[in-house]
């Protein structure tokens, strides 16, 4: 196997296209048809499933893939370990991150690392938080910035910057027009839930179960997978939310929509960034959550 082949198997498996993935690579279909046709002869099985313009690993492709993110990461932390010898930081990085972090937090950051080391590409991936510690876990990524902290002894938390969680409600509404709620007024609210597995929603469950609140008793009229489609059909006069203030606080600021406090209550969550316990950090990886630590000693250094 070459590594330009199996550089192009895991671009097509994760873009789910031959065309998509020859665009990202800057090659012809035809070329990377003739890659797949190699691979799949050197190993005797097929490895990709065309199904119209879809493509989708066979069982076989998927073992493969498992070991081809292994392999390739080896060899992009064996070419960061010799750059720094000569003093050079370069290469690429794939950081994983919930949705809050991941959309509101790390994206100037990145830039700023990027202003300071050109040669080096990070590529972030969003996904909840239960997402990117199994990311961590089964070693897809090298670090992940995660809004909960889920028991696992294969992992070490990190504190990152702090977060607040608050009823957010559409302006016009009934409930926009309050300053605050009981908690028994709470099961009233028709609320907009984040999935299982958010981060956002694993804090606010704990919150209310620590004040007394079931969140079972919550009046749940939709469930959405990500805080930007909660966002929106919050506007929209849907229902109510508890969100990140990170997330909402443009839309507090222009008033599109209205926190409203939950009496006696306020919840607080730190953000973590995660890494593999007792796993080699490469020189990028280090760089970087050393950047992400420094920074986070000073919130105003921060989005």
């Amino acid at each position: 196997m070459k590594f330009n082949q199996i550089e192009i198997f895991c671009k097509i498996v994760e873009l789910g296209s031959f065309s998509r993935a020859a665009e990202a690579s800057h090659l012809s279909q035809p070329t990377l048809t003739e890659h797949i046709k190699a691979l799949e002869d050197y190993l005797g099985t097929t490895l990709l499933d065309r199904l119209g313009r879809e493509v989708l690993p066979t069982k076989a492709g998927s073992i493969l893939y498992d070991y081809a993110q292994k392999i390739l990461r080896l060899k992009s932390e064996a070419e960061q370990t010799l750059w720094s010898l000569k003093g050079a930081l370069k290469g690429d990085l794939v950081v994983g991150a919930s949705t809050i972090p991941g959309e509101y937090i790390l994206p100037s950051l990145i830039k700023d690392f990027r202003d300071n080391f050109p040669d080096i590409i990070i590529k972030l991936t969003i996904g909840d938080t239960k997402k990117v510690i199994d990311d961590i876990v089964n070693n897809r990524i090298e670090l992940g910035i995660v809004g909960a902290v889920m028991e696992n002894a294969k992992l070490d938390f990190h504190k990152f910057v702090k977060d607040e969680l608050v009823l957010v409600a559409p302006p016009s509404s009934v409930w926009g027009k309050m300053k605050s709620i009981t908690l028994e007024k709470l099961k009233e609210v028709p609320f907009v839930l984040r999935e299982e597995g958010s981060g956002t929603r694993m804090v606010m469950e704990k919150s209310l179960r620590d004040h007394g609140f079931d969140s079972g008793h919550l009046n749940v009229i939709m469930r959405l997978g990500s805080t930007t489609a909660v966002i929106q059909a919050i506007k929209s006069g849907i229902g109510c939310s508890i969100l990140s203030r990170r997330a909402v606080q443009e839309n507090l600021n222009n008033r599109t929509l209205k926190a409203v406090s939950i009496e006696k209550i306020k919840t607080f969550r730190d953000f973590y960034i995660v890494l593999r316990r007792g796993k080699f950090k490469s020189p990028l990886c280090e760089s970087f959550f050393n950047y992400l630590l420094e920074k986070a000693k000073t919130e105003t250094n921060l989005p």
